[in-house]
């Protein structure tokens, strides 16, 4: 049986459980699948008696590609002696087997981890998606390993409760004037996004980390300004952020 084909779950008594993703009709069929991308982004800081942040992310690229293993490395823009470290796989387990060991190695063996810019969040559909497989397990990758985007910002968000008890109809006008700003901007050639949910894997319970991707600084920052105005972010965003700020030092393919 495939996805597409997979029913929900249901006991007897319980409400229907279905974890599917879901996208919008192709050849008259509503797509589905039971697959995401889970990215991870680790932050850490190296000792100064460890010489330059740029030249340990220069080895961390070259380290990835000696293990075969898919990654962007960036320096931290704010802090001079941080470097940041961003994986995916399909398979979560993928950052405890084969990404964790390599902090036992060198250049990572010595660097200091900065919990508080720790991220991780998986791929999710809207229910809108023309290409669900695509937009869920590629286009966040062709996004983060274009060339032409050097600068990437990342931050985590918390919505208000009260936004889980509007009724369907109106979560969706607010989300879709949020959407309207982010195709905007992405048409302008200006900024690019990758959305990734969080709900229970997030140390300080956010629910969605948000990716910014593009080839200057500016827009990237200017369209989360652009986004205050909306009626999600003015009325319903609890917190947002930290803030990373991340150049591109190196990438892997992992090929």
């Amino acid at each position: 049986m495939s996805d597409a084909e997979a029913p929900a779950v249901q006991a007897k008594g319980l409400p229907a459980i279905d974890v599917h993703e879901y996208g919008s009709k192709k050849d008259g069929v509503k797509q589905s699948i039971n697959r995401r991308l889970f990215m991870q982004l680790l932050v850490f800081r190296v000792p100064a008696s460890d010489g330059s942040a740029d030249a340990v992310g220069a080895d961390v690229v070259k380290l990835l590609e000696r293990k075969s293993i898919a990654g962007v490395v960036y320096a931290d823009t704010v802090d001079p002696k941080s470097v940041g470290l961003l994986t995916w796989s399909e398979d979560p387990a993928h950052f405890i087997t084969t990404v964790r060991p390599l902090f036992a190695e060198s250049p990572l063996s010595v660097v200091e981890p900065r919990s508080d810019f720790a991220m991780l969040g998986r791929s999710y559909a809207t229910g809108h998606e023309p290409e669900l497989e695509w937009s869920l397990l590629r286009r966040p990758i062709e996004n983060v390993t274009n060339e032409t985007y050097r600068w990437h910002v990342w931050y985590p968000l918390r919505r208000k409760g009260a936004f889980a008890k509007l009724e369907p109809i109106d979560q969706s006008h607010i989300l879709r004037e949020h959407a309207a700003l982010g195709i905007a901007y992405g048409q302008a050639e200006l900024a690019t996004d990758i959305r990734l949910a969080c709900h229970g894997i997030d140390a300080c319970d956010n629910e969605f980390v948000i990716g910014l991707v593009g080839k200057d600084l500016h827009p990237l920052s200017h369209l989360v300004q652009a986004m205050r105005k909306t009626r999600q972010t003015s009325e319903f965003i609890e917190k947002m952020g930290p803030f990373f700020v991340g150049y591109v030092l190196g990438r892997s393919t992992g090929d």
